[in-house]
């Protein structure tokens, strides 16, 4: 492929990546337009990309969008930008969207978590759908009843409010990381479960719970943040009854709390006390010892989710789906201590 001559420092054309390319300008549309799929080959759709880089051609996005009768934007609604978490989500979402043309509004509910305001005044108009957590559901009643289509990550698959659902194997983790603190003989455990009311969280609850029938299990709550947890963790540890020998944590931000709570009361971790955390952020390697947790892929499920809603848009079904999840053993956690 050969790419022409500069035109004089015009603005590249549809009909010169054509040209270059070696296809007619319809196919080009198809290309540029991610309609090509069971319309051309692989092959000549990667030709015509390649073609358009190589010319630096840039469709205009605006007569398209016209066309469409669409503004394609998507907005992603999560609880919180300070979570490091649903930056990664965000990262997976906006990668996968520009891929496509599209960009991705990222919407905080204000609080963290709870009820939020209509980020737009006619949220059809502004928007071509709608990505969003379950730990922000109630940001989400501006945007149930309207025609845009809903992805939801971590929540119900039952909501028939939703256009499409995808999910990490929450419950999976939960019984991996009983599945190794029980292999090394615990038999009492703290639950520090997170306080935020969300279809997830009671998800990996239940499932601890059933995977620890026969033991003996506590659950005390606590916001998600180092300082409440440090609280919970502290008024469940300092007592003379014979103390929980593992916490497991909704959240690695919870583990901290308990980190930083093992210190101050003289116990050794792992020796004294296992702790387990959930999600793999940063900072579980940032702290000593290192965290054993549960590692959620972040930025494919933010990828995935914005694929559903892409495929929602193009009249495509968009099935169910549950990514796995892994659990990363670490310094944290060890045999039960000797009664």
């Amino acid at each position: 492929m050969q790419t022409p001559e500069p035109l004089g420092g015009t603005r590249p054309t549809s009909r010169d990546v054509a040209r270059t390319a070696g296809v007619s300008q319809a196919t080009v549309s198809l290309v540029l337009g991610e309609k090509w799929r069971g319309r051309v080959s692989e092959r000549t759709a990667e030709t015509v990309r390649a073609a358009a880089r190589d010319l630096g051609y840039r469709p205009n996005l605006a007569a398209r969008n016209l066309r469409l009768g669409r503004t394609r934007t998507a907005m992603l609604v999560v609880p919180a930008l300070t979570n490091e978490f649903f930056a990664h989500v965000y990262t997976g979402a906006a990668v996968a969207a520009a891929r496509h043309g599209f960009g991705v509004v990222l919407y905080p509910s204000p609080d963290g978590v709870g009820p939020a305001r209509d980020p737009f005044a006619s949220a059809q108009a502004a928007l071509d759908g709608v990505i969003a957590s379950s730990m922000a559901a109630d940001a989400l009643k501006a945007f149930r009843g309207t025609d845009l289509p809903l992805v939801m990550l971590d929540s119900d698959p039952s909501d028939p409010g939703a256009s499409a659902h995808l999910n990490l194997d929450v419950a999976d983790g939960m019984r991996r990381v009983t599945e190794h603190l029980l292999g090394l003989g615990h038999r009492r455990f703290l639950h520090l479960a997170s306080a935020v009311p969300s279809w997830t969280f009671d998800v990996r609850a239940a499932a601890l719970a059933d995977a620890l029938r026969g033991a003996e299990l506590r659950t005390v709550r606590s916001p998600l943040n180092v300082a409440d947890a440090w609280t919970a963790a502290h008024a469940a540890l300092d007592t003379r009854e014979p103390r929980p020998t593992a916490v497991i944590c909704d959240d690695d931000i919870l583990a901290v709390g308990v980190l930083k709570v093992a210190r101050r009361l003289g116990l050794r971790v792992p020796e004294d006390l296992s702790i387990t955390g959930f999600d793999d952020l940063a900072l579980a390697t940032a702290v000593e010892p290192e965290l054993t947790t549960v590692r959620l892929p972040a930025e494919e499920f933010g990828r995935r989710g914005m694929e559903a809603l892409l495929a929602l848009l193009a009249g495509e079904p968009a099935p169910p789906v549950t990514l796995p999840v892994e659990l990363v053993r670490r310094g944290s956690t060890g045999p039960a201590p000797a009664v």
